[in-house]
């Protein structure tokens, strides 16, 4: 059974107001709003009306989970999943032209996307003003900047210059348009200002929420993904973030053999239910028809495929292309997380996949993947594994990527062997190359949100595939959605587009 969070803490407030609906009861007291969010309990009521946006579920809501959202645009722009349209007739084109670099403003994924982010803004703004009109703990208050630091920068990290604004009194129309540079300072000056505030406490009521240590993963992300914001690398700062990191006391989770685990292996732990607490830094929690789902698995297996596993049907959705599954070693435990070929109950999942969208692949063509194999609750709506945002290997390459760019690869060298090591792997023949950090951040992070940004990070986004020619430098952004651009007259498209 799952611990308590404060994601359930939204669900169960959210329940309450819509359950009280007689307005004619005597009144006994009154809670003055200062004094209410000025308490503990006040505090995080506030603070779970932001974390309940991170829970994945329909329409585009959340960073992971359920479908055409921020994970899916993240993702199937990258070369590590695609959702093929089917000669059977299933499936939108949207997730194929994605694959292709062929998306538009007027997409749905992408105003799923922006629309998800706005609305956590807005929340992240709310919680600020109302934790800071009530002298609420310190700690509280640096928790809802921090987490509207985190929205921001998945915004700048996807779409450029956005519209920017941290007071919720202003409308659609007048929000200026601030440009990558102007966000991403302010992102670095809200966390390095507020992390240090944060609890640094580790699970319990603290799983799932920004601590210190997570506050300082998200500091990482943003150094080390600075030259592409601003033009100015920050390695050596992002190489501190994750310093500040392991003083966290994280390790890699063990990776060895698990005669229980349904992949054999320890290592798929950490996609499981409730995340182990020695690697995983924060979480998405996830039980399916109450706070979030884990669609994952479900929407990769082949229909019947998946109602012999799991009672339920699958919803023949997502592949992994050719290039991506070939790169893996069959020695990697990693790989375990890929179904192909020959199946119990006759089922064949062909490598080939010959068409993405006209006519399309065919009913069992690609590779399918099942890291996050479900786990109780679960049914054809999705299952309840909780999703790595941020975990202990990803800090590790990062500062072994940190050491290779600053021209100290022998300090990557022992870093990636570790990783690698975990996975079963030999250790590198030399000190490691950004394509060999490159290369273990696509084993190890595969299908965790991450591809996108890792491959225009180190120029791969724009290389052509299977499935199209090389893409123009613009497609490193998303476009604003045309919807955006009506409601406020004064945003600029993003070139290109």
């Amino acid at each position: 059974m799952k611990i308590k969070n404060i994601a359930i803490i939204a669900s169960l407030s959210l329940l309450l107001f819509i359950g009280c609906t007689n307005i004619d009861e005597n009144v006994y007291d009154k809670y003055p709003a200062d004094d209410f969010y000025g308490s503990a309990e006040g505090a995080d009521i506030a603070l779970a009306g932001v974390y309940a946006q991170i829970g994945g579920n329909w329409g585009g809501v959340g960073y992971a989970g359920a479908d055409n959202g921020w994970y899916d645009l993240n993702s199937m722009s990258a070369d590590e999943q695609v959702i093929p349209h089917r000669n059977t007739g299933d499936w939108q084109l949207d997730f194929a032209r994605l694959y292709k670099h062929e998306w538009l403003p007027t997409d749905l994924m992408i105003n799923n996307t922006w629309n998800w982010l706005y609305k956590s803004i807005f929340n992240a703004n709310l919680a600020i003003d109302q934790l800071q009109k009530s002298n609420a703990e310190a700690s509280k208050i640096a928790e809802a900047k921090v987490l509207r630091a985190f929205f921001y920068y998945l915004l700048i990290d996807d779409y450029g210059n956005i519209p920017f604004y941290t007071d919720n009194n202003i409308t659609v129309d007048k929000i200026p348009q601030a440009s990558r540079q102007e966000v991403y300072t302010f992102i670095v000056k809200e966390l390095t200002e507020n992390v240090e505030a944060l609890s640094a406490s580790k699970g319990g009521n603290y799983y799932g929420r920004f601590n210190k240590w997570a506050g300082y993963t998200l500091l990482a992300k943003v150094y080390l993904n600075a030259e592409v914001y601003t033009g100015t690398p920050k390695w050596q700062e992002c190489l501190a973030a994750c310093e500040k990191v392991s003083h966290g006391g994280f390790t890699l989770h063990a990776g060895g053999a698990n005669a229980s685990s349904p992949l054999g292996y320890k290592y798929y732990e950490l996609f499981g239910d409730v995340l182990p607490e020695d690697e995983t830094i924060l979480a998405m929690f996830a039980t399916a028809n109450v706070v979030s789902r884990n669609i994952f698995t479900v929407r990769s297996l082949y229909g019947p495929h998946a109602q012999a596993l799991f009672g339920y049907s699958g919803w023949n959705g997502t592949i992994v292309p050719k290039d991506y599954f070939l790169k893996f070693n069959d020695a990697d435990i990693r790989k375990k997380q890929f179904l192909y070929g020959e199946q119990p109950g006759g089922f064949n999942y062909t490598i080939d996949v010959a068409s993405l969208d006209n006519p399309g692949a065919a009913p069992q063509a690609g590779v399918r993947n099942t890291k996050f194999y479900p786990v109780t609750p679960m049914n054809g709506g999705g299952a309840s594994n909780d999703f790595p945002i941020y975990r202990y290997a990803d800090v590790l390459l990062m500062t072994a990527e940190c050491n290779v760019r600053l021209a100290n690869p022998a300090a990557a060298k022992p870093i990636v062997d570790a990783v690698r090591q975990r996975a079963g792997l030999g250790i590198l023949a030399a000190n490691p190359t950004l394509d060999d950090i490159y290369n273990e951040r696509g084993f190890e992070l595969s299908w965790e949100g991450h591809r996108r940004q890792d491959m225009i990070r180190f120029d791969k986004f724009l290389l052509s595939n299977d499935f199209r020619g090389a893409s123009a430098a613009y497609r490193k952004l998303f476009p604003i959605p045309t919807a955006a651009l009506d409601a406020n007259k004064g945003l600029k498209q993003n070139p290109g587009y």
